[in-house]
């Protein structure tokens, strides 16, 4: 999840060096889901919005070998993080471009790319229209935006965990108190139709695990716990919670992992659309 400079704006999960690999993880871990029904197989230059540290980017550089993708983000801290891990990696050279630059004012000539990818960008922006109506100026007509959002109101977890469940409201409170939004993914129909894109698909994915899979809810809740402390340095500094509260979370997360009856829910949504312009 990518997001702006420190100074700049109080990104909830922070800019170190552990963050960083944390967001490699995540995108290893959310692959499948994600990219079930991803198909820039005919498009060829993407349009990464927040790239971050490139952890999305060399998943679609390496699922569609034959597309160019130019990722850009405010942080300079994510971009050079970015252009290390993806410089090692033979198939990205020359296949890839990262820029400094704000998703709400492009400095890219209109019709610049056939395809956009946004993956959990929109609920941090302080202005997600604006941002769709930039992709879509520089979209060429007909082009393809592939949007992944967080629906952060779908979370459940059992056995009944109070402390996680405070938490958990303390995350999202700050979240939306930073002008960002985390319930983005329920609006992405209305906001792809308000900045005129045509042809709107959603589709509701959700992680449901329980005794059915064990070791991938296991697998869930150890990546669901490491999301959630990620951001205990900021929500406390900020005083959205003290450090009984999260002493708890991480306390009650550990009984869920160890529970044989533990239930893990979590829907987020992805959108599909195209440039209306022609």
């Amino acid at each position: 999840m990518s997001s702006k400079e420190k100074s700049d704006f109080p990104y909830l999960h922070g800019f170190s060096p552990v963050e960083q690999e944390r967001l490699r993880r995540q995108a290893r871990f959310a692959e499948h889901t994600i990219y079930q029904n991803v198909n820039f197989s005919a498009t060829k230059n993407v349009l990464e919005v927040g790239c971050g540290v490139g952890a999305q980017s060399e998943i679609l550089l390496r699922r569609f070998p034959d597309l160019n993708l130019t990722g850009i983000d405010l942080s300079d801290i994510q971009l050079n993080a970015a252009r290390e891990s993806l410089s090692k990696l033979e198939l990205a050279k020359g296949r890839f471009q990262l820029q400094q630059m704000s998703a709400e004012d492009l400095k890219f000539d209109a019709e610049t790319f056939d395809g956009a990818f946004l993956c959990f960008v929109l609920e941090h922006v302080p202005d997600p229209r604006r941002v769709l109506s930039e992709v879509r100026r520089v979209l060429s007509p007909g082009g393809i935006i592939y949007i992944t959002e967080v629906l952060n109101s779908s979370f459940f977890l059992d056995p009944y965990s109070p402390n996680v469940l405070k938490y958990w409201m303390a995350f999202n409170d700050y979240q939306y108190d930073q002008k960002g939004d985390p319930f983005m993914g329920a609006k992405l129909g209305n906001l792809l139709l308000q900045n005129g894109y045509r042809n709107i698909e959603t589709e509701v994915k959700t992680w449901f695990l329980d005794n059915r899979h064990p070791q991938k809810r296991k697998e869930m809740i150890e990546f669901w716990s490491e999301l959630l402390l990620s951001a205990s340095d900021q929500l406390v500094n900020a005083k959205y919670v003290d450090q009984k509260t999260v002493d708890g979370m991480k306390t009650e997360m550990s009984v869920v992992a160890n529970d044989p009856n533990a239930v893990f829910f979590f829907s987020f949504i992805q959108a599909k659309a195209r440039n209306g312009m022609f």
